[in-house]
């Protein structure tokens, strides 16, 4: 499966962004989605995760309240609502995939798919 991610770039803070993550190849509607993020210098970082039907959701201490995952498996994409963003928010924004519709780790490492990335700059 190839992961295609958009809609980062550059926003004050406060903003808003909704990234989106979208699947080819074949349906992602078996798959546990997540997000990570890598700011320059520092490791991926886990952002959140999205069971197969939506219905379990897990998030970073960091942006639980403020962000939103979501998912349209119809469509075959993930989305990434960010509100409320803050500078320390900027990062290169990844989707990532396993195939297992209800796997649940904060290890990037243990994601088989990932997406090419997408730059979210937040100025203060």
């Amino acid at each position: 499966v190839q992961l295609q991610a958009s809609g980062g770039g550059s926003v004050q803070a406060g903003g808003s962004l909704r990234l989106s993550c979208e699947a080819s190849g074949r349906s992602l509607s078996r798959l546990v989605m997540v997000w990570f993020r890598q700011a320059p210098g520092k490791e991926r970082e886990f952002v959140g995760s999205i069971n197969w039907n939506g219905i379990r959701k897990n998030y970073a201490d960091s942006v639980r309240g403020r962000f939103t995952i979501s998912r349209d498996n119809a469509k075959n994409t993930m989305y990434l609502q960010m509100n409320s963003l803050k500078p320390e928010d900027t990062a290169v924004y990844y989707c990532a995939a396993r195939d297992d519709s209800n796997f649940y780790s904060r290890d990037p490492r243990q994601y088989d798919y990932w997406g090419q990335g997408t730059q979210v700059t937040v100025s203060s």
